[in-house]
């Protein structure tokens, strides 16, 4: 039997089942006479719960780096927080019930909040509060947490979900993986099994319905596969991947210092994506040689307020002192709208918001908004290796009239007597199929373009990537995509400037090789994805794939272009195991 779910993080394993029981019951609601007895009840919990929570985060710290040990500082912030705890506190005093059933509906208020928004990364957070709330309820009515590490031999682990906590602590020898009902990529414990290198499928629905304890399973992290009570030749072949697996990742790791050349010696950069200052050491410790993409809308998301620009200046230079003040740093301005949306900044409600007024289009608008962030960034540009980067350019005219902001926000610099980087590079986003239509316009007057596939496919194939229906039309390796590739590569190269992508292809295997052979200066990618790709790129001869590029985009069809990479290049099918 198969069941498919969402590949989380990379491996194979293969052993028993274990099916971790969750918990369904409801918290009683009971009322109190000794209200303020109550409410010092709940404040002894959640002392107690951030007493353990820090020693979790020391412990996290030392066995995965401080990266990993900053979820756990977010939880000890959420129990900080008067919206929170305080809350839950007040519901005790002005309805008179017990500790437990006043934290369970707060946190079942703001888990359905944070569970109802678009975006996925906010959606997400809904499992922060779970976590710290299910901290404090066992903590209130003195159960004692379940080890998920008593197995004589290592098990395959089912569960409704893992919270952080739960991932950080379990023993690579005892869990060979976990799999869970609930969960996205990016989800926590989903980013905490990468780094801990247990292979992962989340999002399985009612696995732990369907899998008994005892059954032999077979959990496939790669491609969010789980095969239960395989037969023994099934096995086998796992075994084998298993093996090759391993070997390869044992092998990376020699990658991580070294630059990124092909074997003909054509020599490329790979950098990451990042969300946060937090995520600048993930991107380090994967050997990205800078960041390609800085996202800075997270910096406005999951908060009341606008950040102010001293905020948003340190959290620019924060990236720039963890990678190192000469890596380069590409900061995308704020790309809000669309699936992303501020609670503290009211949007028009539009029919397709992703057509609508979001990204560059906002902040031309909202000049207040955009030279602060200008402001922060030009700043920010004197302590490193900084570039700046527009979202969502359509018109030649809109990005003239970004650089005219830009301008007169270095007039006031340096009226101020503020120092700033004046020889900065200023880019451009191609997500938008007219602004790669007239590439070789813009090429003239930015220098550099990055090319944002995610959207780029969805507006080229006239497809929604967060509607299921017509999923299968999000084709990067469509011949009409590869075609906007080409010529935006080109008209950059004409004018002497580089070309990155910060998209999903940039990681994808199979895109490496015709990227490559494309001409792609630069490839900005997950920090997990950036050792597959340099040891793939070792290995290919940039000038065969000029050759396979140019077949690629003679052929008529997505699938025809995929075959034709994994038949052709050897390395494609070495590192897709």
């Amino acid at each position: 039997m198969l069941l498919q779910g969402i590949p989380a993080a990379s491996g194979y394993a293969i052993g028993q089942a274990f099916i971790l029981e969750h918990d369904t019951s409801e918290v009683e609601r009971k009322q109190v006479d000794d209200v303020q007895a109550e409410a010092t009840r709940l404040q002894t919990a959640v002392q107690q719960a951030m007493n353990e929570l820090e020693q979790i985060k020391e412990d996290t710290a030392k066995k995965l780096g401080e990266h990993q040990a900053e979820i756990f500082a977010t939880h000890i912030l959420v129990l900080q927080d008067e919206e929170f705890v305080g809350q839950a506190i007040e519901k005790v005093r002005s309805e008179k019930v017990n500790a437990e059933f006043a934290l369970s509906e707060v946190t079942q208020q703001l888990v359905d909040i944070f569970s109802s928004m678009d975006s996925e990364y906010m959606r997400e957070r809904a499992a922060d509060f779970r976590d710290v709330s299910k901290r404090v309820l066992g903590l209130l009515s003195g159960k004692k947490s379940v080890s998920l590490n008593d197995f004589e031999e290592a098990v395959v682990l089912f569960a409704h979900d893992l919270t952080p906590s739960d991932t950080a602590q379990l023993d690579r020898s005892k869990v060979a993986g976990f799999a869970t009902n609930i969960g996205g990529r990016t989800s926590h414990s989903a980013i905490m099994a990468r780094s801990m290198e247990i292979p992962a499928v989340v999002g399985l629905q009612d696995a732990t319905s369907t899998v008994k304890n005892g059954d032999m399973i077979i959990l496939d992290g790669s491609s969010g596969i789980i095969l239960i009570n395989p037969d023994s030749d099934t096995i086998a072949t796992y075994q084998e991947k298993k093996v090759k697996f391993e070997k390869r990742q044992e092998e990376m790791k020699l990658y991580k210092d070294k630059p990124s050349i092909t074997a003909d010696g054509h020599e490329v950069e790979l950098v990451s994506n990042i969300g946060n200052p937090q995520d600048a050491l993930g991107a380090r410790n994967n050997g990205a040689e800078g960041v390609g993409l800085y996202r800075t809308e997270f910096l406005y998301m999951g908060r009341d307020n606008f950040p102010s620009e001293e905020e948003q200046y340190n959290s620019y230079v924060a990236v720039c002192e963890t990678l190192g003040t000469e890596k380069p740093v590409v900061i995308r301005t704020l790309d809000i709208g669309g699936d992303k949306e501020l609670p503290y900044l009211p949007l028009p409600k539009e029919m397709n918001p992703f057509l609508g007024y979001r990204a560059i289009r906002l902040c031309l608008d909202r000049k207040d908004l955009f030279k602060t962030q200008l402001r922060a960034i030009l700043r920010a540009s004197a302590k490193g290796n900084i570039k700046l980067m527009y979202p969502m350019i359509s018109t030649l005219s809109e990005l003239r009239e970004a650089n005219a902001i830009l301008a007169e926000t270095q007039a006031e610099l340096d009226a101020e007597g503020i120092a700033y980087n004046k020889e900065m590079e200023v880019g451009m986003m191609i997500e938008v199929p007219a602004a790669a239509i007239i590439a070789d316009q813009l090429a003239k007057e930015v220098d550099f373009f990055s090319i944002g596939t995610n959207d780029l496919v969805q507006y080229t194939m006239a497809a929604d990537r967060m509607n299921e229906q017509v999923s299968h039309l999000t084709q990067p390796f469509n011949p009409a995509v590869l075609r906007l590739i080409k010529m935006v590569i080109d008209a950059a190269h004409k004018e002497g400037k580089w070309a990155g992508m910060c998209g999903e292809m940039a990681g994808n295997l199979k895109a490496v090789p015709i990227l490559l052979g494309l001409g792609l200066d630069e490839f900005s990618m997950s920090a997990s994805s950036v050792l597959p790709v340099r040891v793939l790129l070792s290995r290919l001869n940039r000038e065969e794939m000029r050759k396979l590029a140019e077949e690629a985009l003679m052929l008529e069809t997505a699938e025809e272009i995929q075959v034709m990479v994994v038949d052709r290049v050897s390395a494609v099918q070495e590192m897709s195991i």
